[in-house]
């Protein structure tokens, strides 16, 4: 029917028609197409750029996702050991000064001042001395009366000898009066008595020119001019400047990691000390070790100097709390790590060979604040191990990582 109507048509008319039904033919193979999924293709036909792109999304959503870690590469090494301990600067002597005789202040040298150094045998400060050059004038004096009275008493004694060999009596006299024995014993004994009483006083106006017993530093003054002091009137604080000493208490650990104390006490160990307020250094050396523990920390004690410490630049104070930092033994086997690998329940995570995690507890055998020195488990010990620079608390054994290699100042 249709062929007879497109006959009935003009000419013109009819080849238009015609050509708009071709047009919209189909195959079958061409309607099914239409209704296939996007990613489907027939067999042999290339796949489009849009394609692979949707393929590769489908696979890394349906692929696990893996946590990147960071990890440095561990490797058992030596390691001298890195001991840290606190302790405070105190002068090597300490003293608070006293007058040892009475008298009123009759003045004081220029450099007697709070803050001010002096030197061992300066003249601080003098007393007024007159009743002391007095009491030296009669020790004086009696002591040489008592000297006459010695010669006298010797010569008056060598006179009886005389006389008693010259009587023609035999043996001795029945008495020691007769040869003035205990007469030249007593006189003998008063010179020595004067000679004492003349230190003595020589002594107590000596004592009225007060001096500096070693360098010091005056760290306070007690007196002025005019005021009048007894014996044992506190004269001035005095610190000495010879030595600044540190006292550091150790546990039995960190004892092991030092050699023995006869090494320590020779004097030549070194020793850095830091400022806890401003970070200011200065070197000392282990002087002595103390040879008990401490009743209460029980702990025994590390004693560092520094010698001449108000020359040095800037000028080590006592008061001053310091931090001591001294090396140790040599001990093998140990690896170095950053810091921050160390968790908070003391547990090392490091990666297996099939990138997972796994964790190991552990502690620092000393520390040196960038690094931390851990002795690991025999198991690892003998290869590099992948150890997790940082650990989260979200970890769990047999995680699957991606690991990056940290860089070397990490």
């Amino acid at each position: 029917m249709t062929s007879r109507w497109i006959k009935a048509l003009p000419l013109s008319l009819a080849l238009a028609v015609l050509a708009a039904v071709v047009v919209h033919v189909v195959t079958p193979d061409q309607a099914r197409g239409q209704h296939s999924p996007p990613s489907s293709r027939s067999a042999g036909q290339p796949e489009t750029d849009s394609g692979k792109a949707l393929a590769h999304q489908q696979d890394r959503q349906q692929a696990p996702q893996r946590t990147e870690v960071t990890v440095i590469t561990a490797e058992t090494a030596a390691h001298a050991a890195h001991i840290s301990a606190y302790g405070e600067a105190s002068a090597h002597f300490e003293l608070t000064l006293s007058a040892e005789v009475s008298g009123r202040v009759d003045s004081l040298a220029e450099n007697f001042e709070g803050g001010l150094r002096i030197g061992k045998g300066e003249l601080l400060a003098t007393l007024e001395d007159s009743g002391y050059q007095e009491a030296l004038a009669i020790a004086q004096s009696t002591l040489a009366s008592a000297e006459v009275s010695l010669l006298e008493e010797q010569r008056q004694g060598e006179q009886s000898r005389i006389e008693w060999r010259s009587s023609g009596l035999s043996g001795e006299p029945d008495s020691p009066l007769v040869l003035r024995a205990p007469q030249l014993a007593a006189a003998q004994a008063a010179v020595d008595e004067a000679k004492a009483s003349l230190a003595a006083a020589r002594q107590d106006l000596d004592q009225t020119r007060i001096t500096a017993p070693f360098d010091a530093l005056i760290t306070e003054r007690h007196i002025t001019p005019g005021s009048f002091v007894q014996s044992g009137t506190e004269i001035a604080t005095l610190v000495s400047t010879d030595r600044i000493e540190i006292t550091v208490s150790l546990s039995a650990a960190e004892w092991a990691q030092l050699p023995d104390s006869a090494t320590l006490a020779a004097g030549d160990w070194p020793v850095t000390l830091t400022d806890i307020e401003n970070g200011e250094q200065w070197t000392g050396q282990v002087i002595r070790a103390h040879q008990h523990l401490d009743t209460t920390s029980r702990q025994r004690s590390l004693v560092i100097a520094v010698q001449a410490p108000f020359d040095q630049s800037p000028a080590l104070l006592p008061g001053t709390f310091l931090e001591a930092s001294l090396r140790g033994r040599t001990l093998n086997g140990l690896w170095q790590l950053p810091s921050t690998a160390l968790g908070q329940s003391g547990e090392l995570w490091y990666v297996t060979e099939d990138d997972t995690l796994a964790s190991i507890s552990t502690e620092a055998v000393f520390s040196d604040g960038a690094s931390i020195y851990v002795r690991p488990p025999e198991v690892i010990a003998d290869q590099p191990t992948r150890v997790v620079v940082q650990p989260l608390s979200s970890y769990v054994p047999g995680m699957r990582v991606t690991t990056v290699e940290a860089h070397q100042d990490v």
